[in-house]
């Protein structure tokens, strides 16, 4: 059987490589003409790396990854409030990795076409519609070069494509808006030298306005701040990723910050790219799809980026969806088993992560404890991910 995968992002791209990996077909169509390194830094989780040690990508990530140490916790002052140890330093078998978006991004296109071949990832080809049919799904894609539409039949659709999900939208016309928790978020990369261990990041409260800062190698440290600018509500805007932000707007908010490990005004000056958007997620699916069509990623799950789990939680996804399939004598019963495995653990990281955003604690005691109940609420404690069954079939 063949998976169409729509969504060329590290949801989809793991997804393919998991499928392949699994012995199952997979074709990933992509809207973008061209896939660029866009974006700016990410980390991904001990869970995630883990499951792309797993597909052979172990040399690729140290290639182009920090394997961050430690999480210190300060505030605007420079006073040092909370250290918690990252990755193995804390006793997972696998590192937390941070790197940059768009180079994980391309590190996983080019072993989708190593070993799927040149023609797995159809660039320039959007999604516009899908139908189920006995014993397949006839979706419909746009050709962006000519205009012109065909249709493709598969044994599975996996909506892999994004925020603004096609295959989410046609499955849950009444989804609802997206949730809006009154913070702009601004983001950028400067290049500057080491802090602290050179594998640490820094994470500033400083009342309605927040920091984090972490290298991501190659002498870049990327940084976002958050900025509360409203009341929580449905947001009213259009959530564009990559839209430029402007440096007059967010440094008014750090010009007499004092860290002393960073010079967070001057670290804001030299970013490129500047870019801002709201901080916002959507509220639990009670189902993701039907049949043979599911979503995965955050077409699926959404959620804020506070608790470093976004894209994490999209590589899980994929590795499960791949099992689940390979494991099931029928599509619909593989689909059914990977959401069955997945939509309640990602519907608690959903709300944790707004859990965690809202906390107030800010002593050293209540951040540990805000910490070790984020870890617990999204399935990552140490002892539990370092005994899991692999997910590889034998």
């Amino acid at each position: 059987m063949t998976v169409l995968i729509a969504g060329a992002g590290i949801g989809g791209l793991t997804a393919a490589l998991s499928l392949h990996a699994a012995g199952i077909d997979a074709v990933v169509v992509e809207s973008a003409r061209r896939i660029r390194p866009l974006g700016v830094g990410i980390n991904l989780l001990p869970h995630a790396v883990r499951e792309l040690t797993e597909l052979g990508l172990a040399e690729e990530l140290a290639a182009i990854g920090v394997a961050t140490t430690e999480n210190v916790y300060y505030d605007r002052s420079g006073r040092r409030l909370f250290t918690e140890p990252r990755g193995r330093a804390q006793g997972y078998h696998w590192p937390q990795y941070s790197l940059h978006r768009g180079e994980l991004q391309l590190m996983l296109l080019a072993a989708v076409r190593a070993r799927l071949g040149a023609g797995a990832v159809r660039t320039g080809t959007r999604l516009v519609d899908f139908e189920e049919r006995p014993g397949a799904v006839r979706a419909r894609l746009l050709d962006r070069a000519t205009g012109e539409t065909e249709a493709y039949d598969a044994a599975a659709l996996v909506g892999a494509d994004g925020l603004h999900s096609v295959v989410r939208a046609r499955l849950h016309p009444a989804g609802g808006p997206l949730q809006w928790s009154g913070i702009r978020m601004w983001r950028g990369v400067t290049e500057a030298g080491p802090f602290l261990t050179g594998a640490s990041a820094v994470l500033v409260t400083g009342g309605d306005a927040e920091l984090i800062a972490y290298p991501i190698g190659r002498g870049r440290i990327n940084w976002v701040c958050q900025v509360r600018v409203a009341e929580p509500q449905p947001l009213a805007e259009e959530a564009a990723w990559n839209r430029a932000g402007r440096l007059a707007d967010v440094l008014p908010h750090y010009a007499d910050w004092t860290l002393g490990v960073l010079d967070v005004p001057a670290l804001l000056a030299g970013g490129e790219p500047l870019l801002q958007y709201p901080m916002a997620d959507r509220d639990p699916l009670p189902a993701w799809g039907s049949g043979r069509v599911t979503l995965l990623g955050d077409a699926a799950h959404p959620m804020y980026p506070v608790g470093a789990n976004g894209a994490s939680q999209a590589v899980v996804d994929a590795r499960v969806l791949a099992h689940a399939l390979a494991r099931a004598p029928e599509v619909p019963d593989g689909l059914a088993r990977y959401e069955d495995a997945r939509r309640a653990v990602t519907t608690a990281v959903v709300r944790a992560n707004r859990e965690m955003h809202r906390a107030g604690g800010r002593t050293p005691q209540e951040l540990a404890r805000i910490t070790d109940t984020y870890r617990q609420a999204t399935g990552s404690d140490v002892h539990e991910l370092n005994s899991r069954a692999s997910l590889t079939l034998r």
